[in-house]
C-alpha cells in the first residue's frame, strides 16, 4: 500500500484559514466522547480494539512500564467533526472539503474515477499524547459508524467476509501549524512488515488507504508532565491569541499551551466509486448489510475455524472481544 504526498497542500492564504477554522471552532472535546449509543455490546467502548492493544503492549514502542491511567491520557486526544455528509457542515471547511488536489488523490489511490467527500474531522494532540496502532473506522453498505459499534465494522474489514459491501475511502490527512514530533507511523507491508514514518510539516497531506494500512501517531514533543491531570470529559478552548486552555466540566484550568505546541491535523475522507452503478447503489441503499446478516456470517465463519463449537453463541460483549481477537491482528511493538 502506497503513500501519497501532496507538498504543498493549498496556497499559503489557504492553509492559513484553516489554522484561523482551527482557532475560530473554539473548543474541542476527548475522543473518548466520541460515538453512537450503539444497541450491541454497548458495554465495549466505540475503539475497544485499538485501546486495549495500546494498553497491552504500551504502544508502537511497548513502553509497557507507564500507569495505565497515563496511557489512557495519552490516548484521549481532541477531536470534532466539520463535515459529515448531511449531518454536519461548520462554515469555512467547503473549500477544503472539495479540494481538487485530494479528490485526484483519492481517484489514484483506489483506481476509481469517482471521488465523493464523506467526512472531515480535526485531531488536535497535546505534548505527550499519541495515537494507537489501528485501523480506521470503514463503512459497508447499510454498516457505518452511526449505527454500528466502530469496532465491529473494523472486525468486519479485516474478516474479509463483506468485500462485497465495502466502500473503497481514500483518507488524506492534513497538517497545519509548527509542532514538533507527532510522525506519522504506518505500515505499508502488512502488519508483519516494518513501520514507515512521514514526519509532518505545516501545509502538507498524506494519503493512503487507512482502513486497510495500520498506522498511528508518535508523541508530540514537548512538556507531557499536565498529562497526569487529564481525565475524560475534559474539553480544549481557544483563549485568543494563539492561546489554549484544558478545562474540566466545572470550567477549571488545569493546562495551558500555546498554538505551536499542539498537534492539529484534518483527516478528509472520500468514498471511491469505480462507477455510476456503484454509487447508486450505495445512494439508494441497495442489498444493505443488517446486523444479524452480519453476525451470522461472523458466526458462521468462527465455526468454521472451529474458534466456536456448533450452534455456539456467546455473550454480546464476549462475542465482541472473540471476534477482535480473531480478526485484528496488530503490528508487534518494538523497542524505542
Amino acid at each position: 500500500m502506497t503513500l501519497t504526498v501532496l507538498d504543498p497542500l493549498l496556497s499559503d492564504a489557504a492553509a492559513e484559514q484553516m489554522v484561523e477554522l482551527w482557532h475560530g471552532y473554539g473548543t474541542y472535546g476527548q475522543y473518548s466522547n466520541e460515538g453512537f449509543d450503539t444497541n450491541f455490546a454497548p458495554e465495549l467502548s466505540q475503539r475497544y480494539d485499538a485501546a486495549v492493544n495500546f494498553v497491552r503492549t504500551g504502544g508502537r514502542f511497548g513502553r509497557v512500564g507507564e500507569d495505565r491511567k497515563l496511557l489512557a491520557a495519552r490516548t484521549n486526544y481532541f477531536r470534532e467533526t466539520y463535515f459529515y455528509g448531511e449531518h454536519a457542515c461548520s462554515p469555512g471547511i467547503e473549500a477544503f472539503r472539495d479540494d481538487d488536489s485530494l479528490l485526484d488523490a483519492a481517484r489514484r489511490l483506489h483506481d476509481r474515477p469517482i471521488a465523493v467527500p464523506a467526512i472531515v474531522y480535526a485531531n488536535v494532540l497535546l505534548p505527550g499524547q499519541e495515537l494507537a496502532v489501528h485501523t480506521d473506522v470503514p463503512e459497508f453498505r447499510g454498516a457505518n459508524r452511526r449505527i454500528l459499534p466502530q469496532w465491529l465494522l473494523v472486525v468486519m474489514r479485516h474478516s474479509e467476509l463483506f468485500e462485497d459491501w465495502r466502500l473503497r475511502i481514500a483518507t488524506g490527512i492534513a497538517y497545519f501549524g509548527e509542532a514538533s514530533g507527532g510522525d506519522l507511523a504506518y505500515y505499508p507491508d502488512g502488519a508483519a512488515g516494518p513501520a514507515a514514518v512521514y514526519a509532518p510539516r505545516h501545509n502538507t497531506a498524506a494519503l493512503l488507504d487507512t482502513d486497510s494500512v495500520f498506522h498511528g501517531v508518535d508523541r508530540v514533543a514537548g512538556d507531557d508532565g499536565p498529562l497526569a491531570l487529564l481525565k475524560p470529559g475534559m474539553r480544549l478552548h481557544h483563549e485568543g491569541d494563539r492561546r489554549w486552555t484544558v478545562r474540566t466540566a466545572d470550567d477549571v484550568v488545569v493546562a495551558e499551551y500555546a498554538t505551536d505546541d499542539l498537534r492539529y491535523s484534518v483527516s478528509w475522507k472520500a468514498y471511491c466509486f469505480a462507477n455510476d452503478e456503484e454509487r447508486s447503489a450505495w445512494e439508494g441503499h441497495v442489498d444493505d448489510l443488517e446486523l444479524d446478516v452480519i453476525l451470522d456470517r461472523l458466526l458462521d465463519d468462527l465455526r468454521r475455524r472451529d474458534v466456536l463449537a456448533a450452534g455456539e453463541r456467546p455473550p454480546d460483549a464476549e462475542l465482541g472481544k472473540l471476534l477482535i481477537d480473531t480478526y485484528v491482528e496488530f503490528p508487534a511493538p518494538v523497542p524505542a
